[in-house]
């Protein structure tokens, strides 16, 4: 059954044909006991069920699969006590070797990550890097996409942009220090996408001001919110950059409360490219992330780690593509 050995063909043919009677299936976790080797990979994501990591997800499973190996995958909801127990399901479950999305933001959060690498099993990071991980990462620049975003906003006019899905600090941010200490301790994609905001103001010397900057618990709901808030500012802004899905949704209804109408009222852009938000009325104009490619690199990455391949690890950055249509005109104030 294992395919090695010597038996007549006649003999073969007998024990196949049983096996498929009786609906047998070898015992893949003894094997690899044995074998050192399960022909498996194992992926943490924050959410399965976000379009971006279902995405990501299918980029994984279509290369691995290529290449013979079956895919294990786990949601850790951003919840650092549950990416700890999805990475202990899937060294039980002896992959060979494991894909994460890490809710880590500092050296002593991400320790589970090296005691992964410390036992033999390569780790590969999808979507967010961490510097203190020696640990191959598949990224986007998430600070050039946002920053590109803002300067086409600020091209046609808008002064006032408000920031939908900020630093996920739980207490208010005043200065600019405040605001990238909270940053810091934010996940990677978050701070990198602040930061590029911020570049874009800076190059066009506008003032920040923390009015405008979404801080706190990252929901629809909050993002809404915040939004709503932003909106009955006595100089509200003219424009929104919403960083997530989520935050893009909870903008739109904030909006439509408001009785606004995009882009005549104001101007939003988007993350996370999907069909939803080409056929709104008018499209939104989104910044596309490269989902397919990012799970496939990923995996080949991971796939190479576990040949032996590489030795020195890398953050490997894709571009990102902005899609521009309906939902950006200039300020009417």
């Amino acid at each position: 059954m294992g395919n090695y050995g010597y038996v007549s063909p006649e003999l073969r043919e007998r024990v196949l044909a049983a096996a498929e009677k009786l609906g047998y299936r070898a015992n893949a976790l003894a094997r690899s006991v044995s074998t050192g080797v399960s022909h498996t990979l194992g992926v943490v994501v924050a959410d399965i069920g976000n379009p971006f990591f279902a995405g990501v997800v299918r980029g994984i499973s279509d290369t691995s699969r290529a290449s013979g190996f079956d895919t294990i995958v786990l949601s850790s909801h951003e919840d650092l006590a549950e990416e700890k127990a999805s990475m202990g399901v899937l060294l039980d479950k002896r992959v060979d070797g494991i894909i994460l999305a890490s809710a880590a933001v500092s050296p002593k959060e991400a320790k589970h990550i090296q005691e992964a690498m410390d036992v033999g099993i390569p780790v590969v990071l999808v979507d967010r890097a961490l510097e203190h991980v020696a640990a191959d990462a598949v990224v986007i620049d998430n600070r050039d996409a946002s920053r590109r975003a803002v300067e086409t906003l600020i091209a046609v006019g808008h002064r006032r942009i408000g920031f939908v899905w900020g630093p996920s600090s739980t207490r208010p941010v005043a200065t600019r220090r405040e605001l990238l200490a909270a940053a810091a301790k934010s996940l990677w994609t978050d701070s990198e996408r602040l930061r590029g905001y911020l570049d874009a103001l800076d190059d066009a010397g506008i003032a920040f001001d923390p009015n405008l900057i979404m801080v706190g618990v990252k929901t629809e709901a909050t993002a809404a919110d915040a939004a709503a808030q932003m909106l009955r500012l006595p100089d509200p802004p003219t424009a929104l950059l919403c960083t997530e899905n989520d935050a893009m949704t909870g903008a739109l209804r904030a909006v439509r409360a408001a009785g606004l109408k995009y882009p005549g009222d104001i101007s939003l852009i988007g993350f996370d490219d999907s069909s939803w938000a080409a056929v709104m009325d008018p499209p939104l104009t989104m910044i596309e992330q490269p989902m397919l490619r990012l799970g496939a690199l990923t995996a080949e990455r991971l796939l190479a780690r576990i040949k032996g391949e590489d030795p020195e690890p890398e953050v490997h950055t894709l571009e990102s593509r902005f899609i521009e249509r309906g939902s950006v005109a200039p300020p009417r104030h």
